[in-house]
């Protein structure tokens, strides 16, 4: 067993970040005792080709969105690296920097049921285990998760939960709705700054 600080991965792209994915981290980090939350901005995301903000705006909301939390920080694990950014690349690159280190990768219930399908899982749960929210609208399945996934996942059954996606803060701005409360104050200001989503 590593004895190491326990530190939470929190991938996605963050297109934009929102508060479902702060309340999200905190509560991961408050359930399971985690020091630090690290948040990981995919640059090239495999399985997504609608990405509408470049990376380095969405790097620069997450910075911006975590800011005012002292146990929040931000990776640039993926930003620095070229090709498609695959979990598994990732959750290499950081036990090899911090061997001692005890990860954990946080995600919602849905992405705990989609695991059997990620590239080279295997793999990433010898390196690190996994804590799954509950979310709204998942029915859980435990007969869907085979033994040695379920067998790594921490779950956090208790919480608030937002039905909030940022497909719909695209849509909401491109129709010229107002976010205000929906995301950070300050990530709000910067997509305004560079006009981000906004219908062309």
């Amino acid at each position: 067993m590593k004895t190491g600080k326990k530190i939470g991965i929190y991938g996605g792209t963050f297109d934009p970040i929102h508060i479902g994915h702060l309340m999200m981290a905190e509560q991961a980090r408050q359930a399971v005792g985690l020091e630090e939350v690290w948040f990981v901005p995919a640059s090239t995301p495999p399985h997504k080709r609608d990405v509408s903000a470049s990376a380095k705006d969405r790097l620069a909301m997450v910075e911006r969105a975590v800011a005012d939390h002292p146990s929040f920080r931000v990776s640039r694990a993926e930003m620095d690296r070229s090709g498609p950014s695959y979990t598994v690349d990732t959750v290499r690159l950081l036990c090899q920097e911090q061997p001692d280190t005890r990860f954990f990768l946080i995600m919602g219930a849905d992405m705990v049921l989609d695991l059997p399908r990620w590239v080279r899982i295997e793999e990433i749960l010898a390196s690190v285990e996994v804590i799954g929210l509950m979310r709204v609208g998942v029915k859980l399945d435990r007969r869907r998760i085979p033994d040695h996934i379920k067998n790594r996942v921490t779950w956090v059954r208790e919480g608030v939960w937002v039905n909030l996606s940022s497909t719909w803060i695209r849509e909401r701005v491109a129709a010229g709705g107002s976010v205000r409360y929906f995301v950070p104050e300050s990530v709000r200001q910067y997509m305004e700054e560079h006009r981000l989503y906004e219908s062309k």
